[in-house]
């Protein structure tokens, strides 16, 4: 409401004692201020503008002038500092308004140029201004300035001249753009005034749903009501068979994004069962632009009836009068937009960039209608949207119509659900908090289209869904199971150079596996790494039952499978001909060619189709943690510069020394305690050439008509599958997760058979399909005898070769009684293996002793939050949030990864 507000009330009687004992009787009045605005103090100096700040406002909320003025010159009453004081008020101002908070200006503000910037402020940051004026008489000013040491000497010609331009100030008010204006006459009712904070009528984060958000109707009643009932809706019909109300038996509120008119053959049919809805507490609407332009018209504004309202004032005209008041008043209520859910959600008609949220302007309420144009037109004449979507980085998920698509997608938390039912397309809505899209067809082409729908909304697949700022420099991350993670400057560097330089296309990244903490060191002789240590510190933690997996002595790798090429692009936004993705822990391809990894991704997804869980899962893609064989596969630089090198050094070095030893023996020479120790040296040189060999061999050397003699030696052995569509399985029990992965496995063998006529079955060397299965045996952390078998378990497999195992709870997301998170694994390395890791000669006592100071806790510091960090991602994708929020997670993960640590850990 512009001007002097009337809705300023009586609330009781009170008695008001003046400064000079005067008694007398004023009525309270209530000041209605928006719970986000700027309010202008304005009066003479001395009219208890400070005072009154005090008495209703927050400290932090209100800026003095005064204030100010000392902070630039360290004295208030310095008017030469004047300048520079504004400056510094209008800066704070500014920025607390972008913040979203009220600001209250204590100044004198009497002069129309000093309110003029605060109005174009408040313009600015779209809040609405409020004018508080204080007119008190020009004798209790001085009366109260010569109460004060700094303004005793303060000429009364001052006072005077505030108070002129304070008359000549308030019949223009309102005009200046001040949306409120109060107006406290003398002392009495400055003091009777309470401040009363007013909820904006687009904030509505107190509901928190569960909602069912419609698109665009445009007069299309009879699929409106078959959406309804398809969402769960009751409809209430009135004695003439039309449907006036809708009711969700369990509760659920419609949200409508607008143009419930035009073009389409009901639009009296749709606002008289929207509006029954809303009114009956069932429903929320916002306006779009076509409700915009028939309002107008009801109020007998001059509009051009295109675009489909010469339909509707067609249609209305065989309605009564009353009805068509009733639609005027409904549409002349509707506010632009709203926000909800905790301010998780925004609703409105044509999108709206995260600065507009909760703002009141006109600038706002435009860009809700009518969104925003290049300034273009396309070869139709139809203006060239902005594409605002595309730029989008709020938290808040934004959900709107206005412009037609044959499908609602996705973008950056945005997503339209104006999927073109006039047309001929669809009627959609959206379920939330579940993030489900629901339509129905459109039952004909009720209006041709200017021009066909467009392929994407405003800002579709093909936009620049990620940007630098979203990951350089120093970043925090929220997290549900750790909260804020800090990631540091030089960190995010370092990933930004390895995610930019060599990972593989960002949409098919959605996740990188934590780094994962040895368990604590063991104090048997001869032993680095022993599993007793392990289930010790899990019985310590409460955890009873654990889970020991063989761990396979290949290179991590994360497998994104879907159900065919069709899936891939349409979900992930994969190039044509891609499957899905096969990379590295650091984001990194794991084959030069695309063609050897869409060969295994095709046999992998033949597996998932053969073992029916493409069905039981629901879903067309699978997101798999696994290990890829062998280690030489990735790993041949390494190999071959560090681990190569001292096997044939010392195979070249040992014969030669033991040779000339074994000779100065034999001619009587004291050489046993050297021989003895070189030959140890030699075996222990030959147990590390033998250590790291084991996980070597050669690939690729079959040829095979269909491709899979390129994967010939390849073993891929998946343990975790890490998400589906719509939800991350990384809570599920780890003993149902290498169940389902069991049965990905054995349906190999089916689908190898069902290749043999063609290329030979596609079996790896020795006759191994390329899934491998990890072996695993169940322990009870409390239960001697299970610990016992746990632990034979691990010497057999590490005698045979193996390379250790992972010990991890059975159950997933575990956590200590104070709520922080328990390692979800710790690795338990073989001691052979760990040759490769710390040299030959590290199972000597002296170098044992040594090597047992191993500083395990920033690593497993770093394992905890990278897990964490590994957790947002996948809930995140799962939630259908958009790809940079999945990112940041994801990039997260890498720039962790270059914390300094112990690499051997």
């Amino acid at each position: 409401m512009t001007g002097v507000d009337r809705r300023e009330v009586a609330v009781e009687a009170a008695v008001e004692v003046d400064e000079e004992g005067r008694v007398g009787r004023v009525a309270r009045r209530a000041l209605g201020v928006p719970d986000l605005s700027l309010v202008v103090l304005v009066g003479a100096t001395g009219s208890g503008k400070s005072t009154f700040a005090a008495r209703h406002f927050k400290a932090t909320e209100v800026i003095s002038s005064d204030f100010c003025r000392g902070l630039v010159s360290d004295d208030e009453n310095d008017q030469s500092a004047s300048s520079d004081a504004f400056d510094v008020l209008h800066f704070i101002v500014g920025k607390r308004l972008a913040a979203g908070r009220l600001t209250v200006v204590d100044a004198t503000n009497v002069q129309s140029e000093g309110r003029t910037q605060l109005v174009r402020l408040a313009r600015e940051h779209d809040v609405l201004p409020v004018a508080i004026v204080l007119d008190v008489p020009e004798q209790v000013c001085a009366e109260r300035n010569a109460t004060r040491a700094d303004r005793a000497g303060l000429p009364r010609r001052v006072i005077q001249r505030h108070q002129r331009e304070l008359r000549r100030s308030l019949r223009h008010l309102e005009r200046e753009g001040f949306r409120k204006v109060h107006h406290l006459r003398g002392q009495a009712e400055a003091h009777a005034a309470e401040v009363v904070r007013e909820r904006r009528f687009n904030d509505l984060r107190h509901l928190t749903g569960p909602f069912d958000i419609i698109g665009d109707i445009h007069g299309c009643r009879s699929e409106l009501e078959t959406l309804l009932g398809r969402l769960g809706y009751v409809l209430v019909r009135d004695g003439l068979g039309r449907a006036v109300d809708a009711a969700h038996p369990q509760g659920r509120t419609a949200v409508f994004v607008g143009d419930l008119v035009d073009r389409g053959p009901d639009s009296p049919g749709v606002l008289r069962l929207v509006m029954g809805m809303v009114a009956a507490g069932h429903a929320l609407c916002v306006p779009g632009n076509h409700e915009n332009k028939l309002g107008r018209y009801l109020k007998g504004r001059k509009v051009q009836h295109t675009h489909g309202l010469a339909e509707t004032v067609e249609q209305l005209e065989q309605e009564d009068a009353a009805f068509r008041d009733e639609v005027g008043t409904f549409l002349h209520g509707l506010v632009s937009h709203y926000v909800l859910d905790g301010g998780g959600l925004v609703v409105c008609h044509a999108g709206l960039p995260e600065k507009y949220h909760g703002r009141t302007s006109g600038r706002v309420r435009s860009f809700a209608l009518y969104g925003d144009t290049t300034g273009e037109t396309d070869e139709f004449g139809l203006p060239v949207r902005y594409p605002w979507a595309e730029d989008y980085r709020g938290r808040a998920a934004v959900v709107y119509g206005h412009t037609p698509t044959p499908r609602a997608t996705w973008l950056n938390n945005t997503i339209c659900l104006d999927t073109g039912c006039v047309f001929g397309g669809r009627m959609t809505a959206l379920r939330w908090p579940e993030r489900e899209l629901v339509d129905v067809p459109a039952e004909r082409v009720w209006y041709e289209p200017t021009k066909p729908l467009a392929s994407e909304a405003p800002g579709g697949a093909d936009g620049r869904p990620l940007d630098l700022g979203d990951v350089a420099g120093r970043r925090i991350v929220e997290t549900r199971h750790m909260g804020r993670l800090a990631v540091k400057e030089e960190n995010a560097a370092a990933a930004l150079e390895v995610m930019s330089r060599f990972a593989i296309d960002p949409r098919l990244l959605p996740y990188l596996p934590p780094t994962m903490a040895p368990c604590a060191t063991s104090q048997e002789d001869g032993y680095l790494e022993h599993p007793a240590e392990a289930f010790a510190g899990y019985r310590a933690d409460g955890v009873r039952e654990v889970v020991c997996e063989e761990k396979h002595m290949g290179s991590r790798a994360v497998v994104l499978v879907c159900r065919d090429e069709t899936v891939a692009t349409e979900r992930f936004g994969a190039p044509k001909g891609v499957q899905g993705a096969l990379y590295t822990r650091t984001g990194r391809p794991f084959f030069d060619g695309p063609e050897v990894t869409g060969t295994l991704l095709r046999r992998v997804a033949a597996c998932v189709a053969e073992a029916g869980l493409w069905e039981e899962l629901e879903t067309d893609w699978l997101l798999l943690d696994a290990e890829l064989m062998p280690w030489s596969l990735k790993a041949t630089g390494l190999l071959r510069k560090q681990y190569a090198a001292v096997g044939a050094a010392s195979g070249a070095a040992f014969p030669g020394v033991l040779g000339a030893l074994e000779a100065a023996a034999g001619r009587g020479v004291e050489v046993a305690p050297l021989l003895q120790r070189q030959r140890d040296r030699a075996a222990d040189a030959a147990a590390f050439t033998a250590a790291y060999r084991r996980y070597c061999w050669r690939v690729g050397e079959r040829a095979a008509p269909d491709g899979l003699g390129a994967l010939e030696g390849v073993r891929l052995a998946p343990f975790q599958i890490l998400a589906v569509q719509g939800r991350s399985l990384a809570g599920l029990a780890h003993t149902e997760q290498l169940a389902l992965i069991d049965r990905i496995v054995a349906a190999e063998g089916v689908v190898a058979g069902q290749d043999d006529g063609v290329s030979g079955g596609g079996r790896a060397a020795g006759g191994a399909g390329l899934l491998a299965t990890t072996r695993r045996i169940v322990v009870d952390t409390e239960d001697e005898a299970s610990v016992v078998a746990g632990i034979r378990w691990w010497l057999e497999l590490t005698a045979d070769g193996g390379e250790g195992m992972v010990v991890k709870p059975v159950q997933a997301l575990i956590r200590q009684p104070d709520g922080r998170l328990i390692q979800p694994g710790v690795k338990c390395r073989g001691r052979e293996y760990l040759r490769i890791i710390y040299g030959p000669e590290y199972t000597r006592p002296d170098n044992l002793k040594r090597l047992r100071i191993r500083h395990l806790g920033h690593k497993r510091s770093l394992a905890l939050r990278e897990y964490a960090l590994g957790l947002e991602a996948l809930d995140r994708m799962a939630e259908g949030e958009p790809l940079w929020r999945v990112h940041e997670a994801v990039f997260g993960v890498l720039a962790l990864e270059s914390e300094p640590v112990d690499p051997r850990l």
